[in-house]
């Protein structure tokens, strides 16, 4: 049996829920491991506010929405205002980040190396990188002007890289895992997966085609066993679905059909508990593409080494539909010194 190399994950990974206040505000996070975050992603979730995303590459204050081709918005101190040593600070009256005291949010938050950049020339154009090649994470800003290749400093493959324009453009999701060739979908809609020209990802680099001379921001994800988890699956269309191994219990779970439909955000912040009863209580699910409130509409269960949808429809279990998923861990399912996760 093989190890894990990171024994807490919320070392690196962790989600925190808050109630915004319309004013100044500081969220500092419960896991076991302080946690500085690079990469936040929040979510109102009691209304249809935007998915909103801040990074501590492009500084605070600098929001993009997932759910929208809009350029970089400088909220300034209406935003993310700052990232903490263990958690960020917001300040007031931006529906994204902190609105009022009626409001609950989720924010899910990504280590990479403390705001500190370096220059990569490893591609056939420059990229700043901030990188964490323990938890397989990086941050990169480049410019591009056609077809290039770019560094992207994990020092091993990435699974799956996220792009988007600072300027108005898509959001890019491009992955191997379906077949080994490098497959895209757009993250702001429910557009299918669809294969591309590109060269394969490597250790040091991967291609990117955007004609513009756009100023360009990537999230960089490569698998750390017992700590993240880049796949696909088949869904059955049961009430018992199929069984997604990870080697972890999931903390984060993100997950779109290959095939056209919304992409979906489960996490363990907002389900301690699983929900394996279809049709019954429900579970909080939430939309990348969409700026819809959280409802209820979808049945899952986390265990201690994996995921399993528990309804026959939903997002994540149609019958004969492939699905592309990435997921981040609460515990290993075996750490470093050979001790086991218990099951939720």
């Amino acid at each position: 049996m093989a190890y894990t190399t990171i024994d807490d994950p919320s070392a690196y990974f962790q989600t925190a829920l808050y109630t915004g206040n319309g004013s100044t505000q500081s969220i500092t996070n419960d896991g076991n491991s302080d946690l500085q975050p690079d990469l936040i992603w929040a979510k109102n979730r009691n209304d249809a506010y935007d998915n909103v995303l801040g990074d501590s590459t492009r500084g605070a204050g600098l929001t993009l929405i997932s759910n929208s081709t809009s350029a970089e918005v400088n909220e300034g101190t209406n935003g993310l205002t700052s990232f903490d040593s263990d958690g960020f600070s917001l300040g007031g009256n931006s529906g994204g980040w902190n609105f009022s005291s009626a409001k609950t949010y989720v924010a899910w938050q990504w280590k990479a190396n403390g705001g500190t950049t370096s220059t990569n020339n490893d591609g056939s154009k420059p990229t700043t990188v901030q990188a964490n090649t323990d938890a397989g994470f990086s941050i990169l800003t480049f410019t591009t002007n056609g077809t290039d290749t770019f560094g992207h400093g994990l020092g091993v493959k990435p699974s799956v890289v996220i792009a988007k324009p600072r300027s108005p453009g898509s959001w890019i999701v491009m992955t191997d895992v379906i077949d080994g060739s490098v497959d895209y979908s757009r993250l702001h809609t429910t557009d299918a997966f669809t294969n591309t020209t590109y060269s394969a990802f490597t250790s040091s680099v991967f291609q990117y085609n955007d004609s513009f001379n756009t100023n360009t921001v990537a999230y960089c994800f490569a698998e750390k066993q017992g700590y993240s988890k880049f796949g696909r699956y088949e869904g059955n269309g049961y009430n018992t679905g199929s069984y997604i191994y990870l080697g972890f219990k999931p903390a984060f779970f993100m997950v779109k059909s290959k095939s056209s439909g919304n992409w979906l955000i489960l996490d363990s912040k907002r389900d301690p508990n699983n929900f394996g009863t279809p049709g019954g209580t429900g579970t909080h699910r939430l939309f990348p593409n969409l700026s819809n409130a959280e409802d209820v509409s979808e049945a899952y269960d986390f265990f201690s080494n994996g995921f399993q949808p528990r309804n026959s429809g939903g997002l994540a279990n149609i019958g004969g539909q492939e699905y592309i998923y990435m997921a981040f861990a609460e515990n290993p399912f075996v750490t470093s010194t050979g001790i086991p996760t218990t099951a939720r």
